[in-house]
């Protein structure tokens, strides 16, 4: 089992830097005042005197502010000094402001000090400092907690963020000159960064240790947080910081990256020994020991007691396990532990990197000295602006124009799609491309197959249906008959043949529409049948392996057709150079404006504007005639191709070639379009019979329902005439009827009630038959031949049937249906074919739908629709 963490969370915080009082206030006003005016040092009044608070609330220091509050007036003093130094130069220069110097006090040896007459010592103390609040963020969560580690992680990777936008930006400018310090250098931005991003991993392997995570994963976290201590403390040992920094720093930077090297061989060992890795753990427990060993004994004096601790009670653990490693390895294992130097690195997983902080000191959406430009600069910088846009429209212009006219000349000459053709890899224009992808992504011709079978199986079923139904109902109409001769008189209920009038009709209407639907479904398999061979090309994949290649001629009298073709592709990949030569230089044009900003210049310059301008127009130059030698290029080698296509052209016989293809691509569109015409046929059909599959299932609960009904009154009549017959009955047998059916104007007992009475409920001035639930009127099923030849309207559900195959009348006995020489339904008996009458309303909505992914074909009606 994986022990407790021995780690300590002892971390560091870093102190921020002091200053001198300095007034900003007087010396920026005084250069509005002399180089624009007093009314627009009046208008720049709030912004300098919030600029004169800043100074002031950073010179007081931190001592009163929450930490929170600190972390926000560093970033807003470090965005105002953004804004100053773009409108306010700051330098000894007599037309500059001169007068202000600015005073930081190392934070690491409070005695040495850097004043410089420039802004960058300023920016870089203010980031320094910013940095540090948010060590200090950090280093005040309760690190007790999951979440509080959690938050001091997040502080302590802000600090890191802060520390390497220092060294990337601002450092190298600050470090200028004799007088600086040490702790805003480049080196020591970036020590500080790593050892953030160390304090960052620290609290993150806690967290994992918290969570039981594997002793796999707490290895890796926590070697990559040894890897960062590593990293601060070669720094830290490197001049110029060597010499620098106190002893205990450099002691508990030295202790921690031993400490957590050794932690990540004692997890990682767990995990070995849990394999059997035996000779490995004692090798790895043995490093890790020997590293805090060594630690111990060459660290700096003056490290925290509590890392020392931690520190021995690991060694101990570490001592422990080895031990018992070598009494397994010494038993049982006898495996021969390998040196510690040819062991392969421990394995790391880093959970933190620098917050990026460019977005938080992006000082270019503040508003702080935002009118400081004035009316001159802002015309000029407005017709700047102008004369560049003219030139980049003018070329992009001419860009686009030597695009579109390689491509329109390279079309006009079949280019590159007549090599293509000779090497075997033509290709469909894309809106055929696309139509052929659609048909393969929906299965294809080969898929049809499966789907006309499933219009069979959805047929067979609800045939099965109504031949299921229709038993139902003889069975009860040969048992009430059974009944009926058994009792005579006596046997007083309805007969079931004037009760089921309606069901009889309904299931007609069924079986001539399945009648219908089974000629339809025909004609469609006899259409794929008949075109399957015309359909077979959309199965190729890929298509263009459909389309015919270009020959190469059958004799030859110099041999030089490979010349020919290789000069000619050379010629074309020339030409796409050339075009991505155009993309490159468009992205130039855009990329150099975007960079274009000479408001600086502009406000700076003491000279012409127009001699600033020609100046740095001139940047586009080199761009501009780039492009004119691109388009004269590219003239000259579509003459070449020109000349080239010919050649190969006359050679290898293109022009029957083109016909040949174009021949394809028709035969392609056909088959497309026979595709479809049959896919939505047939989804068509499977609407229909999924839809007609769920009325019947509603007719067939409703027989059900009524052959139920009938029984228990067949059950209770029965009962009544046995006790009529054995004397116990009621006085006078013609009290049976008044049970069952009462007549009007005799004495009404209470009744039971019967399945006339059932289904005739709440239907007034109905007759006594059995009234089934209006049923929606399905979808028409149509029988339309393909190709759109028009034969006898198909009967809708629940319609006429207007077919002259059917009878015409309902007082007609029609002849026995067959279908292929076969009965239509085994075991069926009634007048199915009977014409229905004409019902309305709209059939319940399928239980599901099978969708086309395409349009029907215009002018075409469908072989399910009327």
């Amino acid at each position: 089992m994986a022990a407790p963490s021995s780690t300590t969370n002892i971390m560091l915080s870093i102190f921020e830097k002091k200053t001198n009082s300095l007034d900003l206030y007087r010396p920026l006003r005084n250069f509005v005042v002399i180089n624009y005016s007093e009314r627009e040092a009046q208008n720049l009044e709030d912004d300098l005197q919030t600029l004169k608070q800043f100074r002031s609330d950073i010179e007081r220091g931190g001592a009163s502010d929450s930490l929170s509050a600190r972390r926000d007036l560093l970033q807003n003093y470090y965005k105002a000094l953004c804004a100053v130094e773009s409108r306010f130069p700051i330098s000894a220069d007599k037309d500059h402001v001169n007068t202000v110097s600015f005073t930081w006090f190392d934070a690491f040896k409070n005695k040495q000090k850097a004043s410089q007459q420039n802004i960058h010592l300023e920016k870089a103390a203010v980031l320094f400092n910013l940095g540090a609040v948010h060590s200090q963020i950090g280093l005040s969560s309760d690190r007790s907690t999951v979440e509080g580690r959690r938050q001091a992680s997040h502080s302590f990777i802000a600090a890191a963020g802060v520390f390497a936008f220092l060294r990337d930006n601002v450092a190298m400018k600050a470090s200028v000159g004799s007088s600086t310090t040490l702790d805003v250098s480049v080196e020591c931005a970036g020590m500080l960064e790593r050892l953030m991003l160390a304090q960052a991993q620290e609290c993150v392997y806690e967290n994992t240790i918290a969570k039981g995570s594997s002793a796999g994963v707490c290895a890796k976290i926590s070697r990559q947080a040894g890897i960062f201590y590593e990293e601060a403390l070669a720094a830290l040992n490197a001049a110029p910081l060597n010499q620098h920094f106190e002893k205990p720093w450099i002691a508990h930077v030295h202790l921690k990256a031993a400490l957590f090297y050794a932690e990540a061989c004692y997890r990682y060992s767990l995990e070995l020994h849990g394999k059997e890795e035996i000779a490995e753990e004692i090798a790895r427990l043995k490093s890790g020991a020997n590293v805090l060993s060594d630690a111990k004994k060459s660290s700096p004096k003056g490290a925290a007691q509590q890392l020392l601790d931690a520190i021995n009670k690991l060694e101990t653990s570490l001592n422990q396990n080895l031990e018992r490693a070598i009494k397994e390895n010494d038993r049982v294992y006898l495996m021969r532990v390998p040196p510690a130097s040819s062991l392969p690195p421990l394995p790391i997983f880093s959970m933190v990197k620098p917050m990026p902080m460019n977005e938080v000191l992006d000082a270019s959406s503040g508003k702080m000295f935002a009118s400081l430009v004035p009316d001159s600069s802002t015309k000029s910088l407005s017709r700047y602006t102008e004369m560049v846009d003219d030139i980049i429209r003018t070329q992009a212009e001419k860009l686009q124009q030597g695009s579109e006219l390689a491509r329109v000349r390279l079309k006009e000459m079949d280019l590159p799609d007549s090599i293509l053709a000779l090497e075997g890899n033509s290709n469909l224009p894309m809106a055929l491309t696309e139509e052929v992808e659609a048909v393969q992504i929906s299965g294809g011709p080969a898929a049809l197959e499966g789907e006309l079978q499933q219009l069979k199986d959805l047929r067979r079923v609800n045939q099965e249906l109504l031949v299921q139904t229709e038993e139902q109902l003889q069975k009860e109409a040969a048992e009430d008959v059974q009944f009926r001769n058994q009792f005579g008189t006596r046997w007083t209920r309805p007969q079931s043949s004037t009760l089921t009038k309606n069901l009889q009709d309904r299931l007609n209407r069924f079986a001539a529409n399945l009648k219908q639907a089974a000629e339809s479904d025909a004609r469609i398999e006899r259409s794929a049948r008949e075109h399957s061979a015309l359909m077979s090309i959309l199965d190729c994949r890929p298509i263009g392996s459909a389309l015919p290649s270009l020959a190469r001629p059958i004799m030859s009298l110099d041999a030089n057709e490979d010349a020919i073709v290789g000069a000619l592709k050379h010629s074309l990949r020339q030409m796409e150079t050339l075009g991505a030569q155009r993309a490159g230089l468009e992205d130039m044009l855009k990329e150099m404006k975007r960079k274009d900003d000479i408001l600086p210049k502009l406000m700076n310059s003491t000279g012409s504007h127009e001699d600033l301008f020609r100046k740095e127009i001139s940047k586009y130059n080199h761009i501009c005639e780039e492009i004119a030698q691109n388009l004269e290029a590219q003239e000259q080698l579509l003459r070449h191709i020109q000349s080239q296509n010919d050649e190969f052209a006359a050679i290898f016989n293109v022009e029957d070639y083109k016909a040949s293809r174009e021949r394809s691509y028709k035969q392609i569109e056909a088959a497309i379009a026979k595709y479809r015409e049959i896919k939505g046929n047939i989804n068509e059909g499977l609407k229909f019979y999924v839809t007609l599959q769920d009325a019947i299932s509603i007719v067939k609960q409703q027989c059900s329902d009524f052959v139920m009904t009938r029984n228990i009154q067949c059950r209770e009549m029965i009962e009544d005439v046995q006790r009529q017959m054995s004397g116990l009955s009621f006085q006078d047998g013609k009290n049976i009827a008044a049970y069952t059916y009462s007549t009007i104007g005799q004495p009404h007992q209470t009744q039971r009630p019967n399945p006339q009475q059932l289904l005739n409920t709440n239907v007034p001035n109905s007759t006594p038959t059995y009234q089934i639930p209006q049923q929606p009127t399905m979808s028409t099923y149509a029988q339309t031949p393909p190709y759109g030849t028009s034969q006898h309207p198909p009967p809708q559900y629940h319609g006429v049937v207007s077919n002259p195959s059917y009878p015409p009348s309902q007082h007609q006995q029609p002849a026995p249906s067959h279908e292929y020489d076969q009965p239509a339904y085994p075991g069926w008996h009634g007048q199915y074919y009977n014409t229905p009458p004409q019902q309305t309303g709209a059939m319940p909505r399928p239980p599901y739908t099978v969708s086309t992914p395409y349009p029907p074909p215009q002018n075409q009606s469908g072989y399910y629709r009327q």
